[in-house]
């Protein structure tokens, strides 16, 4: 038996360790500590915990889009651009948590959440082109950073100005 993974199995692999990456690096960067706690938030934030188990179905939503999007696509270029749109939403969600926490901007961070949410729609309409299943699994994705966006404007305007 073969260690090499499968071209079948490839894009998913990828997928996977992307995501994966991408979730490790942001949380490396999320500081939450006396800073954070101190911030004046909305009551209707979610509560604290529930912030790990929402990325991480997000992630695994966006790895599985990417999987499923890769091989129906039978346009190389587009593919590749594709990917450029994956690997630049990796980077804009690195990103607005280094800003938010680790810089502690969130006004940095309001300014950034726009570019990561377009991102994400630009993702979601390269997908869509090739799968309807996985620009519907993106779908949730959008939703929360417009809700993370929504919930920044309103940690800026009870605590600002920052810096």
């Amino acid at each position: 038996m073969s260690a090499a993974i499968s071209p079948l199995r490839r894009p998913a692999v990828v997928a996977a360790l992307a995501a994966s990456a991408v979730a490790v690096v942001g949380a490396l960067e999320t500081d939450i500590g006396a800073w954070y706690y101190a911030l004046h938030k909305p009551a209707w934030q979610p509560p604290d915990w529930l912030f790990g188990p929402a990325w991480t179905v997000i992630f695994a939503l966006t790895a599985i889009a990417g999987a499923t999007y890769w091989p129906r696509d039978r346009d190389r270029r587009a593919r590749w651009i594709t990917l450029g749109a994956f690997a630049i939403n990796g980077a804009l969600n690195i990103l607005w948590s280094l800003l938010f926490f680790r810089l502690h901007r969130p006004d940095w961070a309001l300014y950034e959440v726009g570019w990561l949410w377009l991102s994400v729609l630009v993702v979601l309409a390269r997908v869509r082109r090739a799968s309807g299943i996985a620009a519907w699994l993106l779908s949730p994705y959008l939703a929360w950073v417009a809700f993370a966006a929504l919930l920044n404007l309103t940690i800026v305007r009870l605590n600002g100005p920052f810096g």
